[in-house]
């Protein structure tokens, strides 16, 4: 077996589930989930005919780069959605990946020289595959602390030289996974610099980017910035975008990185061998998904008129406040996070995730202790209910 697997941490919703264990609670409270950032509106129709009208391509075996018909339609998007047109093309920049979490495993496997005592820095707390991706890919995970004092951004100008000598990878969450907070473009051109300067890739995860809450303002993207920055060939910076939660289509498992020319050159020679080569009905429902903005819009809505309702709720009695972007709130808690969790399922019935469950321990503490990620992802009476009893429980303690 690969040595690198006893260095894996378990996943924290297996240490949620041990947490819950001898809990037992109140059998006339039906179970609330905001533990698991699984979205649950509703997939848009027209996906699932599309997949449906497309079933006739399972006679043919795709292709890893997936079909210049689902390139192009990528292509359209990001020109439109990130103000890249004339710079972005589908046959240089563009490949398919089966959802962002196996693209963001896959990637670093691919990218990391595990000869040359690798770094590959993360968010903490993050999305525990930028953490696993890096061990089997032999190379030692750097966190950077993520707290209220930098709002929730890691303070990247406090990072040694020697952290970005050594730094092969570093991957960005922006919207951030759990909090929400959205990395400026100011502050993404300085870190497109240091990537030229010390000679890293960064891997930017915008997978919340179009769950945004002021329709005015939508997240600013990695190759958006390096256009503003000058580097119109997007060198050392990659992408990586999902249908997931933008279309509600976990279960579709779709996405696509897009960046450099050269690394997403190499990434395909990869993934050629990595044998993961997109379904043709998917990439057919992939493409309609991609070119309609409607159900975006209508997808936002859902979730900002949640957040005004929990929030009505919650705002009086704890410390947590409206995220820029994501369907998360990433609340503080009057007494430890996974006592507060664990008394929560045990005596209301709703499972939240402990903040430290998220993150790792370092020097300067641990940035998930005493807060909870909560996902917006049920109905909006689950939310409101859920809500009123996580009040409940502040109130008796």
């Amino acid at each position: 077996m690969n040595p690198d697997l006893t260095y894996l941490h378990p996943y924290p919703f297996e240490k949620l589930a041990t947490l819950k264990r001898e809990c037992n609670p109140p059998e006339d409270k039906a179970h609330i989930a905001l533990s698991i950032g699984e979205p649950k509106h509703a997939t848009p129709g027209f996906i699932t005919e599309a997949i449906i009208e497309h079933l006739h391509g399972l006679s043919n075996y795709p292709t890893t780069i997936g079909t210049i018909e689902l390139r192009f339609a990528i292509e359209k998007w990001l020109e439109c959605r990130f103000q890249l047109s004339g710079y972005i093309q589908a046959t240089r920049h563009i490949l398919p990946v089966n959802g962002t979490r196996e693209g963001l495993f896959s990637f670093a496997q691919a990218v990391i020289d595990r000869n040359a005592n690798p770094l590959v820095v993360m968010p903490n707390p993050f999305y525990q595959i930028y953490e696993g991706a890096a061990i089997l890919a032999g190379a030692e995970p750097h966190f950077l602390n993520c707290d209220a004092n930098n709002n929730f951004i890691p303070d990247f100008a406090s990072v040694s030289t020697d952290i970005w000598d050594r730094c092969q990878l570093l991957y960005l969450c922006s919207p951030g996974n759990p909090t929400g907070a959205v990395i400026d473009q100011a502050t993404l051109i300085m870190l497109i610099e240091l990537a030229h300067k010390h000679d890293f890739i960064i891997a930017s995860d915008e997978c919340y980017s179009e769950i945004y809450l002021n329709e005015e303002q939508p997240p600013v993207g990695l190759l958006e910035a390096a256009v503003k920055a000058g580097y119109s060939d997007f060198s050392h910076c990659v992408i990586f975008h999902s249908l997931s939660k933008r279309s509600n289509a976990p279960g579709l498992r779709s996405g696509f990185v897009a960046g450099d020319e050269n690394i997403i050159k190499d990434f395909l020679r990869y993934r050629t061998y990595h044998g993961c080569a997109m379904p043709p009905a998917t990439q057919s429902a992939s493409i309609a998904a991609w070119q309609d903005e409607e159900h975006v819009a209508y997808n936002r809505k859902l979730y900002r008129e949640k957040f005004d309702a929990v929030l009505e709720i919650l705002s009086p009695v704890m410390n947590v406040s409206l995220p820029e972007a994501s369907f998360y709130l990433w609340a503080e808690t009057p007494i430890s996070d996974t006592d507060f969790a664990q008394q929560l399922f045990d005596q209301q019935n709703v499972t939240v995730l402990p903040g430290s469950y998220l993150a790792r321990d370092t020097d300067n503490g641990n940035p998930g202790a005493n807060r909870i990620r909560m996902a917006l992802v049920a109905s909006f009476d689950e939310c409101v209910e859920a809500a009123y009893r996580i009040r409940t429980l502040i109130e008796s303690l």
